[in-house]
């Protein structure tokens, strides 16, 4: 399952404090190739769901977050792992290369 984050509070409990991995999808409704990754992004939730999390953030409505992360294009995925980033995907792709670079990302050790 997908989790949106729309409050400081979520991001911090669901993203930086999580015991598990979490992948954040930074999109926006007028986002076309954002539109295009969701249902891959959904389809990786669910393949993945015993390795990680995968949680959305609206740009729009998290400027703030968006700009802290460093987020200029969209769609961003960002992987965080132990409240940290550990990798970090730009534009569309098909489910399988977002699948590879999370499990590569997780792979590495930091």
């Amino acid at each position: 399952m997908v989790q949106t984050i729309t409050t400081k509070e979520a991001w911090e409990n669901e993203v930086l404090k999580s015991d598990i991995p979490v992948l954040v999808d930074f999109w926006a409704e007028w986002c076309g190739p954002c539109r295009m990754v969701s249902p891959a992004v959904e389809q990786l939730s669910k393949a993945m769901e015993d390795k990680i999390k995968v949680a959305k953030v609206n740009v729009d409505h998290n400027q703030e977050l968006a700009m802290k992360y460093g987020i200029q294009s969209i769609p961003s995925l960002v992987l965080f792992k132990e409240g940290k980033e550990v990798g970090r995907k730009i534009g569309a792709a098909p489910k399988e290369s977002y699948q590879k670079f999370v499990e590569e990302s997780l792979s590495m050790k930091y």
